[in-house]
Formats: structure tokens, C-alpha cells, sequence
């Protein structure tokens, strides 16, 4: 704590002039970046195509969004422009992984749900 008795601060030194070592979620911990990473590519597959829809439909009529719809794939150049600082390469990675992983979860699931229902009703 500071002299204060608040919590530290940025400004805040010890005794001797050096600032205090951060706390371990202030440093690139290793499993934060993968695990935020992976999760931010789920969410970014389920949600940017769904809001990007909705705006669509909001502002365009019904057939102009469905022809537009295609171009929500260029928000992929998110993630890709994130592997080339070093800094969020990592972040990118697997964030990349997600959105992999969720997309062929979701096809595998739907062939296997068509499948099913294909031969439960022939």
C-alpha cells in the first residue's frame, strides 16, 4: 500500500527509488494470452457474423443483405493483421484457433444433425 493507504499506484516507489514489481496478471502471463485468445475466436465467430446481419437487415432490404452477407469474411483480416506485431502474435494465434476449432465444431454437428434426420425420416 501506498503511504496514503491506498492501493499503489503507477507513481509509487519504494524506499530506495525503484518502482515495485507488478503483480503476476500485469505480466504476459503464458496461459491468460492462450486462454483469451481461444475465447475471443469463439465469441468473434458466433457474434460478428450475427450483429453484422442484423445491421444489414436493419439498413438494407432482405435480398441486398443476403448478397452482402458473404463480405462479414473480411473481418478475418482482424486476427490475421494481429500476427504481425510480436506483441499479440501469440494472442492471435490462438484466437485464430478458436475461430477454426468453433467453425468445424459447428459444420461437424450440423452434417451429423442432417444425417440423423435424413435417416430417421426416410
Amino acid at each position: 500500500m501506498s503511504e496514503s493507504g491506498s492501493a499503489p499506484t503507477v507513481d509509487d516507489e519504494d524506499a530506495d527509488g525503484t518502482r515495485p514489481e507488478p503483480s503476476w496478471w500485469h505480466r504476459s502471463h503464458p496461459t491468460f494470452a492462450g486462454l483469451v485468445g481461444f475465447f475471443t475466436g469463439v465469441a468473434f465467430v458466433i457474434v460478428i457474423p450475427g450483429i453484422y446481419a442484423a445491421v444489414l437487415s436493419l439498413l438494407l432490404g432482405d435480398t441486398t443483405a443476403q448478397r452482402l452477407f458473404p463480405l462479414v469474411l473480411m473481418a478475418l483480416v482482424v486476427p490475421l493483421a494481429l500476427l504481425v506485431p510480436r506483441k499479440t502474435r501469440r494472442f492471435a494465434q490462438f484466437m485464430l484457433l478458436g475461430v477454426v476449432l468453433t467453425a468445424v465444431v459447428i459444420g461437424l454437428t450440423s452434417a451429423l444433425v442432417i444425417w440423423i434426420l435424413v435417416q430417421t425420416q426416410g
